[in-house]
């Protein structure tokens, strides 16, 4: 995945998470990999789906298993054939609104943690990251002090997916911010990672200790969303720039996207330009 495929550490944690659910599945049922069929990958993929798992991830794993088979097929670890048998649950482009809180409801989830409390004014900094830049937890967790241009107010984030960095204006309420937390709450480390855990043994914040993070703080503000993690403050920022007028080609490159069809879901809750499109006359069709 990582030499050939070209795929992001992240990519490849996930990838890898979802394989080893499948295997822990078949050490429970004493089935070895070898007599693996594909009807019995249909039936874990519909567990999942009787454990509440949405489309998307169970499509998800489905294509983690087909990379899988198809690799364990070339080392004779499983039977001939089982990866193209692997079929996810059909998707359908742009089926879904963006889901995440509101901008006041964002403003309420920053206004509880103003607080003198060391772990508040850490994750004051890091909900402000993903709520203004639109940051993905990868980034959040993978930035480091030297990151930060404090005398030219520039923040500069690895976009794992397109393998480099792009700056960012330091906002002066972001900025003061993490110096707020580097000076009060941030204990000496080796580690150049800006954000740590606050206990020893001191250790940069995992993807899972933002979510937990993340999920903790809108659960504090009693704020009601679908997703709780961080990448719901992310399309809560996408929206918001959507509501201040930027185009999507602006709101891309705010959030690092690749290509202009990441985008497009936010043009569904552009309602003013939705307003425009049905005003527009037809000329007596109907």
């Amino acid at each position: 995945m990582r030499t050939e495929r070209g795929l992001s550490s992240v990519t490849i944690s996930n990838c890898c998470w979802h394989v080893t659910q499948f295997l822990q599945s078949c050490e429970d049922h004493n089935q070895p990999l070898i007599t693996v069929q594909a009807s019995d990958i249909d039936a874990f993929l519909g567990s999942l789906s009787d454990k509440g798992w949405c489309r998307v991830s169970i499509a998800t794993c489905a294509k983690a298993l087909k990379a899988f088979f198809r690799y364990a097929e070339q080392r004779c670890w499983c039977r001939p054939m089982i990866a193209p048998a692997i079929q996810g649950p059909r998707l359908f482009s742009l089926d879904s609104l963006p889901s995440g809180p509101s901008w006041d409801e964002v403003n309420r989830i920053i206004g509880c943690l103003a607080t003198e409390q060391p772990r508040d004014i850490r994750d004051r900094a890091i909900i402000l990251l993903f709520a203004l830049y639109g940051l993905r937890s990868g980034e959040v967790a993978g930035l480091r002090l030297e990151d930060i241009g404090w005398e030219a107010s520039r923040l500069s984030v690895y976009r794992s997916k397109q393998r480099r960095s792009q700056t960012y204006p330091l906002t002066p309420l972001v900025g003061h911010a993490i110096i707020r937390y580097l000076r009060t709450v941030r204990q000496q480390s080796s580690h150049r990672q800006i954000f740590l855990t606050l206990k020893a043994p001191l250790r940069p914040l995992s993807i899972g200790g933002l979510y937990n993070i993340v999920n903790r703080c809108i659960a504090n503000a009693q704020v009601e969303t679908k997703h709780n993690g961080p990448h719901a403050l992310r399309h809560a920022c996408a929206m918001h720039l959507v509501s201040e007028g930027l185009s999507l080609k602006e709101i891309g490159d705010h959030l690092g996207h690749r290509s202009s069809s990441a985008t497009r879901i936010y043009a569904k809750v552009n309602l003013p330009q939705l307003r425009l499109v049905a005003d527009v006359d037809l000329g007596g069709l109907s």
